[in-house]
Parts: structure tokens; sequence; C-alpha cells
């Protein structure tokens, strides 16, 4: 593992990178990219601390002539490098329309930082889910409740009006 001489003897840095891919891409696909870059951060000894699919979103112009995007978001621990990597290897994935990664904090103890990811979460980020636009249409499938799921409220529930209160 190579460590900058600007960097403490023992400590990392700190990193957030966000990538697009392309809205079609399946859920097989988001997997692989996220294998990708998992494996990248644990070769060079860093140490994901946290990731999310913030699911498919419109882009705010068109990017490789897509007008939509899936963005994962990671947050990490790497030494000098990591991000070149991780960069190089988006690059390479034909899925990925845009990355952008930021140096958050440098000279951070590993031990100090709890990662937040296990296979459980590294799999969930990988689900596709409906758009905003979908979302907001109705043209996605929401989950539907059946009559009996929906609690009967009882008339002693609800609120009533009491005139007789002073208006102050």
């Amino acid at each position: 593992m190579a460590q900058s001489m600007r960097d403490e003897p023992g400590t990392q840095r700190e990193f957030e990178t966000i990538f697009i891919l392309r809205p079609d891409t399946n859920q097989d696909g988001i997997q692989l990219v996220n294998t990708r870059v998992k494996g990248v951060i644990e070769q060079l000894g860093g140490r994901v601390l946290k990731l999310d699919n913030w699911g498919k979103r419109k882009l705010a112009y068109e990017v490789k002539k897509q007008l939509k995007g899936i963005y994962l978001y990671w947050q990490y621990l790497g030494s000098t490098g990591v991000v070149e990597e991780i960069e190089r290897n988006l690059r390479m994935l034909d899925q990925v329309i845009r990355y952008y990664t930021v140096k958050v904090d440098e000279n951070v103890d590993p031990n100090a930082k709890p990662a937040a990811i296990d296979d459980e979460t590294f799999n969930k980020a990988a689900s596709t889910v409906p758009d905003e636009e979908e979302l907001a249409t109705g043209a996605a499938q929401l989950p539907r409740f059946e009559e009996d799921d929906i609690p009967d409220l009882d008339d002693d529930f609800l609120p009533t009006l009491d005139n007789d209160l002073p208006i102050k």
C-alpha cells in the first residue's frame, strides 16, 4: 500500500464518489459495477464505509445521450492512488456515464471509522427501483394493500371540536 509523504503513518484518506449508470442497467449490471469498485478499494488496502443506491433520477442535462441515470453513492477510506484506480475502472465500464470524487478528509484513523456495510447492504444497493417520475405519474407498480391490512378507526379515535373552549 503506497502512502503519501503528506499522510501521517497509519492513517488513510476519506473519499466520496458518486457515479451515474445508464438508466436501463439491470440489477446484474449494477452488481457488476459495485463488485468491481469494492474489489479495487479492498485490493489497495482501503475500506468501504457506506454504499447507497439513490435510484433512477432525471439528469440536469443530457449525458452520453441519456436523460436519466441510476445514482450510486460510495464513501470509503483509501490511500494514494485508490481514486485514480477506481476512476480508471469506471471509465472502462459501458454502464457508467459519469462519476465524481471528492476528498472528504485526510489523516483519518481507519479504526475510528466504523464500516456500515455488510453483504445485505451491498446486495440491496444493486436493486433497481422506479424513478421519481414513474412514482409521480403512478406508472410504477407500488405495493397494494388489501382492505384487511388497513386498521379500523373507531369514532372515539377521531378528534372532536369542542366549542366550549375559550378563544384567546
